[in-house]
């Protein structure tokens, strides 16, 4: 059986540390599973929030959606520590340079 084709599993999860709220995403986010996104970062009341989608494998639209919502929410308090393809989607929409995007 051929498991290579088979979709990465969603999954968010937050922990806050203080009024520091650290929250991974895994897998693929889009339309299905943007909004859980949002919603976990914003569960927890927190003046700092570090999104850590280094695990995120597929990131389309309505994922930049909620990024930015998110952006709006906290401005000069969110991180998002982005992987790989979800850097190279935010440079091509336009959204490489902001400053909540970790340079590393």
């Amino acid at each position: 059986m051929d498991q290579g084709g088979a979709p990465p599993v969603f999954s968010a999860s937050a922990e806050i540390d203080g009024d520091h709220l650290h929250v991974v995403v895994a897998g693929e986010v889009d339309m299905a599973t943007a909004d859980t996104m949002l919603q976990t970062a914003l569960r927890e009341p927190a003046r700092k929030i570090t999104l850590d989608l280094s695990l995120v494998t597929f990131f389309d639209s309505a994922a930049i959606h909620a990024l930015v919502r998110l952006a709006q929410q906290f401005p000069g308090t969110l991180t998002v520590r982005p992987s790989r393809q979800v850097r190279r989607v935010l440079e091509i929409s336009g959204l490489g340079g902001q400053s909540w995007l970790d340079p590393a």
